[in-house]
C-alpha cells in the first residue's frame, strides 16, 4: 500500500463506531498476533493535557536510554504525526506499511467497517512491535472505557484532567465523564493522578475496587516533589507555557512509576527542553508574534487566556478563532473574552465546523462587540499580514495555520 492510498483508506473509514465495544480492536490485534504484548504500555487519559503529558513522558523515558513509541491524536497536519519512534515522526513508507497491516487484519477478521481510530491504533501497535520498542506511550483518544487504546494492559496509566467535553458521548456531569476515563484503571496498574483533578473520588473508588497502586500528586505522599520539580524545569525553559507545569509533573511521576526509580533533574531538564509540542502554545513566528494553540473547550481556553496574559502583558495579539459545531463555543468565547480585545472569526476546514457567521453572533452576544468575520483562514492570514496573532479554538484551526505557515 502506498502512502496516498493509506490516507484515502483512513479518510473513508468511519469516524465513530456504531456500537461502543473493544471487540473490533481486539479482533484486529489478534490477527496481528497481539503486538501490544511485545512491549510495555503506558496509557495517558484525560480531557486536557494528555497529549502534552504523553510527549513529556516519552521524552523522559528516552532520556533513560529506552526505545520509546509514542501514539497521539489527532494529527496537526499529516496522519503520520500520530506515531513517533524515539522522538521522530514515522516515515510515510513505514506509516503506509502499518496501515496496510491493519487493513489486512480487518479484512481477515471480517470487520466490514472498522473506524479510523481503530485502524490507526492497530497500525501503531503493529509498527511499535516491528520497530522493537521497549515501551509505548499511548494517548487515549476519547474517554477510556471503549477507547481503542484500552486493548492494552498498561503498566502505568495517568489521568491528566477532567472537564466538560464530548458530553454527548461521555456524560453531562464531571462524575460521569470521570467514570468513563477511570475505566482505563485495571488490576495491577500503577495510576498517576494529576494535581487538582476534578471528580477525583471517582478515580479513587476505581483504584480501590481493582486494587491498583496510586500516585496522587496532590498528596505527594512519597515526598518526590513533582510539582516543585516541574516548576524548576519550567524555569529552565522560559518558552514553555506555564500551563504545562502540571503536565510535566504528571509525566515525571508517570515515567518514574514505570522505571521504579527517580530521574535525575538534569536529565529531566534536558529531555523537556528539546521537545516540540505541536499546537500547544506553539510559537511559529517571534516578531510579530504568531502562536497556534489547540484549546477547544472552556477549560483549555481559560488556561490559554492566562498564558497569553503572562507572556504578552498588555500587548495581547489579535485572536483568530474558529470552533467546531459540537463544541461549547459560548463557553470558549466566555473564557477568552476578557483577554482578547480584537477577535477575528473564521470557519475551520472541517465538516463539523461552526460557521464564522454563527460564531460571530456568539462573540457579539458575549463580548458586546462585533468581531471581524473572515471565513477563510488563508485569507485571514493575508489580511492580518504582520499583525501579532494567536490562532485557536480547535486543533483544526491550529493545524491549518501551521500548514499554511509551513
Amino acid at each position: 500500500m502506498e502512502y496516498a492510498q493509506a490516507c484515502r483508506r483512513l479518510r473513508d473509514a468511519l469516524t465513530f463506531g456504531i456500537d461502543p465495544s473493544l471487540e473490533p480492536i481486539r479482533a484486529l490485534c489478534r490477527q496481528l498476533d497481539d503486538p501490544q504484548h511485545r512491549y510495555d504500555c503506558i496509557q495517558i487519559a484525560g480531557t486536557n493535557g494528555k497529549s502534552s503529558t504523553a510527549r513529556f513522558a516519552a521524552a523522559l523515558l528516552r532520556s533513560q536510554g529506552l526505545r520509546v513509541g509514542l501514539y497521539t491524536s489527532p494529527e496537526l497536519i499529516r496522519y503520520p504525526e500520530r506515531m513517533e519512534i524515539d522522538g521522530e515522526v514515522v516515515g510515510d513508507a513505514a506509516f503506509a506499511d502499518a496501515v496496510d497491516a491493519a487493513c489486512a487484519a480487518a479484512e481477515a477478521a471480517g470487520i466490514a467497517e472498522p473506524t479510523e481510530f481503530e485502524l490507526l491504533t492497530a497500525a501503531a501497535l503493529w509498527l511499535f512491535a516491528r520497530e522493537q520498542v521497549d515501551v509505548a506511550v499511548l494517548e487515549v483518544g476519547l474517554g477510556g472505557r471503549w477507547d481503542a487504546t484500552s486493548v492494552v494492559d498498561p503498566a502505568v496509566c495517568a489521568i491528566t484532567s477532567v472537564a466538560f467535553d464530548h458530553t454527548a458521548v461521555l456524560g453531562d456531569t464531571l462524575e460521569e465523564i470521570a467514570a468513563e476515563k477511570a475505566a482505563v484503571i485495571t488490576p495491577g496498574t500503577t495510576v498517576v493522578l494529576a494535581p487538582d483533578l476534578a471528580a477525583k473520588q471517582v478515580f479513587c473508588e476505581r483504584i480501590g475496587a481493582v486494587g491498583a497502586r496510586c500516585v496522587d500528586l496532590d498528596a505527594d505522599t512519597e515526598g518526590s516533589g513533582y510539582l516543585a520539580r516541574a516548576r524548576m524545569i519550567a524555569e529552565a525553559h522560559p518558552g514553555l507555557a506555564r500551563y504545562q507545569i502540571p503536565n510535566v509533573a504528571t509525566a515525571l511521576a508517570t515515567a518514574e512509576a514505570y522505571l521504579s526509580r527517580p530521574i535525575a533533574d538534569a536529565a529531566a531538564v534536558d529531555a523537556v527542553g528539546g521537545l516540540r509540542l505541536p499546537g500547544r502554545f506553539e510559537i511559529l513566528r517571534e516578531d510579530p508574534l504568531l502562536v497556534i494553540d489547540s484549546a477547544h473547550n472552556p477549560a483549555s481556553a481559560a488556561v490559554l487566556a492566562a498564558e497569553t496574559r503572562r507572556l504578552c502583558g498588555e500587548d495581547v495579539p489579535v485572536l483568530l478563532l474558529g470552533v467546531l459545531a459540537d463544541k461549547d463555543a459560548r463557553g470558549i468565547v466566555e473564557a477568552l473574552a476578557d483577554t482578547f480585545e480584537s477577535i477575528v472569526v473564521c470557519t475551520p476546514p472541517s465538516d463539523r465546523a461552526l460557521s464564522a457567521e454563527d460564531l460571530a453572533t456568539i462573540v457579539s452576544e458575549v463580548c458586546g462587540r462585533s468581531p471581524r468575520i473572515v471565513p477563510d483562514i488563508a485569507e485571514a492570514l493575508d489580511l492580518l499580514g504582520d499583525t501579532a496573532l494567536l490562532a485557536s479554538g480547535s486543533i483544526t484551526v491550529a493545524g491549518e495555520v501551521a500548514r499554511l505557515w509551513c
